[in-house]
């Protein structure tokens, strides 16, 4: 056969093929998009090698689309790929080492900020080998839809572990997708009142920024790594099948690596965590409104509510994250169980005694309207849609119950809320006193509209000192004691309180929110102030305005978040009741609660929906059912 003489010239851009000329799969060992000799054609004499070259160019030939001009952006990478080839080879192998690092750190990402080690990022992702494996039998077209598809399903899958994040930490719960969006404007809200309005908007860009980058680089980083095992595809599905096939004998050895188990399906789990927790809320939905329609006392007349409290002013506090951490964390127990302490010896003097226990809140570090649902209605309402139900019903609540005997005039002071009220009915109040209501005239204390001694002054000008011909039914919403603690406002004189103005320079002189928000030791001091100063000034306006005839039911609404109650931290608050009169004590001698303000470690504990229908039991109420 004839021999041909072979020789090779470095390749120039010109030489460079189209896009639309590229083959479908780059040579073995070869990147797709990276500069390559023209291919031999090896003929049957494995002593003869033809190099293969195009046909000859006619001297004349009609201009087609090949002929159009290329991009000039294109044309401007592969002429400096071409002129820097060293560094376009280290920028390629970069962007696939920071590719894979992406989509592996997805796969592997934990939905919790306690399992965020590195431990985690030293296993095998089966989902990885399973859509490796699938990407290698695609076609071109067909492999870059499924690999973005992909990458986008990983983004998605990020946000939402990182929302488990934040939601774990702070209400201690994960991100519930058919509930929670909302939330997402209250905590914009929140930021905003507690750091500024300029910061929250960068807040709420950042978020979106990062949640666009999010799903656009994780599915680009996704087609390059399918454009890659394309290019290397018999090396790629050696690894592979040998990839799966270490798997599955780790699963099956149960073999671990800093101890924990080197096969991982998380990423699966974790969508179908999601998907069930997307199951249960659809189900639960159906099931609580039926629950709800069930009342032990929905029917009983109002001459038979609460007929041992006939003449007394009841009055129920929240007292905002006051929670069981508070008095037994080993940092803030000590300023809160002295206030305790003082506050029982104090009341005492003038003739007041207390009874304490705990309960077991329905929410936790934050969502404070679910607490005081449950408390109030019986019920447990431990999510939105939940309240929702609840509140858009005529379920007995606790302070509406008092309204029902026409015996009460019924008031709220609400300091917290900013917007219209519409739950204000199935509360049972006559009147609402909002943060615009109270006549406050001073600064606010981060989310806090006014300090709680301010609150509870004008709650004694407006309403409990005044003359009336009926006894008063309050409820009353403490916020000096919400996060983010700081600053916080202090005791000042009764009659020194005024309009508010005074605590213009206290406000001026206190802590800054940035400065304690990530440090969890101060954080936990600035609550223990915070709880402390807020049962300050509730016992103090007790002292001084108490009479015979008043009734204090207090209590916190929920833990404080993880970064101060502790990872595992129980969901158990405080309450206690206060009375001169004994027969008010003597009725629920047989709860066994604790003498005093501060509940023993070892008090009752009970669900907080419990409380409802021990109170109106323990104080005459007869028991009319609906819905049963």
């Amino acid at each position: 056969m004839p021999v041909f003489t072979r020789f090779r010239q470095p390749p120039t851009p010109a030489d460079e093929p189209h896009e639309e000329d590229t083959p479908d799969e780059a040579p073995e060992g070869r990147e797709p998009d990276e500069p390559h000799e023209p291919d031999v054609v090896e003929p049957e004499d494995p002593g003869e090698a033809v190099e293969a070259a195009p046909a000859a160019e006619p001297a004349a030939r009609t201009a087609g689309p090949s002929d159009a001009p290329r991009p000039a952006r294109r044309g401007t990478w592969r002429t400096w790929r071409a002129r820097h080839p060293r560094a376009a080879l280290v920028l390629r192998r970069t962007t696939t080492v920071l590719a894979a690092v992406l989509v592996l750190g997805a796969l592997l990402l934990p939905n919790t900020l306690v399992a965020l080690e590195p431990n985690r990022f030293a296993r095998i992702p089966a989902e990885a080998v399973i859509a490796a494996v699938l990407l290698l039998c695609l076609p071109r077209a067909a492999r870059r839809v499924a690999a973005a598809l992909f990458g986008l399903g990983l983004g998605v899958l990020t946000v939402l572990n990182l929302l488990d994040m934040g939601f774990t930490e702070y209400l201690g719960r994960g991100f519930n997708v058919v509930l929670d969006w909302g939330l997402l404007d209250d905590a914009q809200a929140y930021v905003a009142d507690s750091m500024g309005g300029a910061a929250a908007a960068w807040a709420a860009v950042g978020a979106v920024v990062l949640v666009v980058l999010v799903l656009v680089v994780m599915a680009l980083a996704a087609v390059r790594l399918g454009e890659l095992l394309a290019a290397h595809r018999e090396r790629a599905a050696r690894g592979a099948l040998t990839a799966a096939t270490v798997w599955m004998t780790c699963v099956a050895l149960g073999v671990q690596t800093f101890g924990v188990p080197v096969a991982t399906r998380s990423a699966s789990g974790a969508l179908e965590a999601q998907a069930h927790r997307v199951v249960d809320t659809l189900r639960d939905e159906a099931a609580f409104a039926k629950e709800a329609k069930a009342d032990r006392f929905g029917a009983t007349p109002g001459a038979q509510l609460v007929p041992d409290l006939r003449g007394k002013d009841m009055v129920f506090t929240f007292i905002e994250s006051y929670g069981r951490s508070a008095i037994e964390d080993p940092v803030t127990a000590p300023g809160v169980g002295r206030t305790l302490d003082a506050g029982t010896k104090a009341l005492a003097a003038k003739g007041f005694r207390a009874k304490s226990g705990w309960l077991t809140s329905a929410t936790y570090g934050g969502s404070s309207w679910l607490g005081h649902s449950t408390f109030l209605s019986g019920l447990w309402v431990d999510n939105q849609q939940r309240y929702r139900t609840v509140t858009a019903g005529d379920h007995l609540t606790l302070t509406k119950a008092f309204r029902e005997t026409g015996e009460w005039d019924t008031v709220g002071v609400m300091p917290g809320v900013q917007k219209a009220w519409p739950e204000a009915e199935w509360h049972g109040l006559d009147k609402v006193y909002d943060a615009f209501d109270l006549g406050y005239r001073g600064p606010k204390f981060s989310w806090s509209t006014m300090p709680d001694q301010y609150a509870l002054e004008a709650f004694q000008r407006l309403e409990h000192g005044r003359k009336r011909d009926r006894p008063l039914m309050a409820e009353v919403i403490l916020t000096s004691s919400h996060q983010p603690w700081a600053p916080l406002p202090r005791m000042v004189g009764w009659d020194e309180v005024g309009d508010g103005s005074v605590y213009d320079g206290i406000e001026a002189s206190g802590v800054e929110a940035s400065d304690i928000i990530a440090d969890s030791t101060r954080s936990k001091e600035e609550y223990g102030k915070s709880v402390a100063y807020s049962v300050t000034s509730l016992t103090q306006w007790l002292e001084r305005y108490g009479t015979d005839d008043t009734v204090l039911v207090f209590l916190g609404d929920h833990q404080p978040l993880a970064r101060v109650s502790g990872d595992g931290a129980s969901r158990d608050v405080p309450v206690s009741v206060v009375a001169k009169d004994p027969k008010v004590l003597d009725a629920i001698d047989d709860w066994n609660w604790t003498e005093g303000l501060k509940p023993a470690e070892d008090a009752p504990v009970w669900r907080m929906s419990s409380f409802r229908d021990r109170f109106l039991t323990a104080y005459g109420s007869t028991p009319h059912p609906t819905g049963e």
